[in-house]
């Protein structure tokens, strides 16, 4: 996990990418309702980013494992402001509510965003299809907006799936899940 001292602007993007490379803190093991839920999935579906697939493989779910960028959190937008420095944590939240508007500079749109998540919502119902269960192990605003997708088109389950570590959501469609 990169460090969270404050930052520049302009230092934001390599903070990010070094986010994006560390893996999960493996002294914090899922709970057991986590572990309980992921025991009856036939597949497991997450990003490429470490931290993912790591989780993955601590919730010893499915047997089948898919991997894909696809299912990556949305890129954060930056800029190259040698400016005051701010916590990553405020940075993220100054340049994510202008994402919202429309600002993506050195990343991507909400726009391109919002149809990658409406192509993952319709790989994940495949694979749902195909294997019966599928555990999916995904990344904070990426896990609202695809919970959203998923309840427009017929899926049950909550609309927030949870915003904290370990915390899920349980989907459910008369078609695909038992």
């Amino acid at each position: 996990m990169p460090a969270s001292g404050r930052l520049k602007a302009s230092e934001m993007h390599a903070w990010i990418e070094s986010y994006n490379l560390a893996g999960v803190d493996r002294k914090e093991l899922p709970p057991t309702g986590a572990l309980e839920h992921a025991a009856r999935c036939n597949a497991l579906v997450c990003s490429d980013l470490k931290r993912s697939i790591e989780s993955g493989e601590m919730l010893k779910a499915g047997h089948v494992c898919i991997s894909d960028a696809i299912f990556r959190e949305f890129s954060l937008p930056w800029v190259k402001w040698n400016s005051f420095r701010l916590s990553p944590i405020i940075w993220t939240a100054l340049f994510r509510l202008p994402w919202f508007t429309g600002f993506s500079c050195q990343g991507e749109s909400y726009r391109a965003s919002r149809l990658r998540v409406k192509a993952g919502a319709d790989k994940l119902r495949e694979i749902a299809a195909e294997h019966g269960s599928v555990l999916f192990v995904g990344h904070g605003l990426y896990n609202y907006f695809l919970a959203k997708e998923l309840l427009l088109t017929g899926w049950q389950g909550p609309t927030h799936p949870g915003r904290r570590y370990w915390e899920f959501g349980v989907y459910t469609t008369r078609t695909v899940c038992p």
